[in-house]
């Protein structure tokens, strides 16, 4: 029997990270959290993610720019982005680079769930 698939959570708020992670765990996922972009770069993890779920506006690198840093370097993982400042020019920036889901905090969990599985489904078909 394969792992569950492993969802790493970035914010830079504990109580975000806690609370996603619990959401995350209890679908059957596992789950890492990490408070900042540059530690989630630093990590064995990196290329055990099946998805990331990272805030937009933290210290040092933005979910924004850890997105842009993926993407040059031709790491094509799924991501959420969660914000409390929901700007629509950043959610057409992060969804032109391909972003799965922006959310807004607080997030409705049935929300993060379809970002979940969308991405997760993305990420099925291109595997396949």
């Amino acid at each position: 029997m394969s792992s569950p698939p492993m969802i790493t959570i970035i914010d830079d708020d504990e109580s975000v990270r806690i609370a996603t992670e619990s959401l995350v765990r209890s679908l059957g996922f596992s789950a890492r959290t990490f408070a900042s972009a540059e530690d989630f770069l630093n990590s064995p993890l990196l290329g055990e993610t099946a998805c990331v779920i990272t805030d937009v506006q933290m210290p040092g690198m933005s979910g924004v720019e850890l997105q842009s840093h993926l993407r040059s370097n031709g790491d094509a993982t799924p991501l959420i982005f969660i914000t409390a400042f929901p700007e629509e020019r950043i959610r057409r920036q992060v969804d032109a680079a391909g972003a799965v889901g922006f959310l807004a905090k607080p997030f409705d969990g049935h929300d993060m769930i379809e970002c979940i599985d969308r991405a997760l489904g993305e990420r099925d078909t291109a595997g396949a």
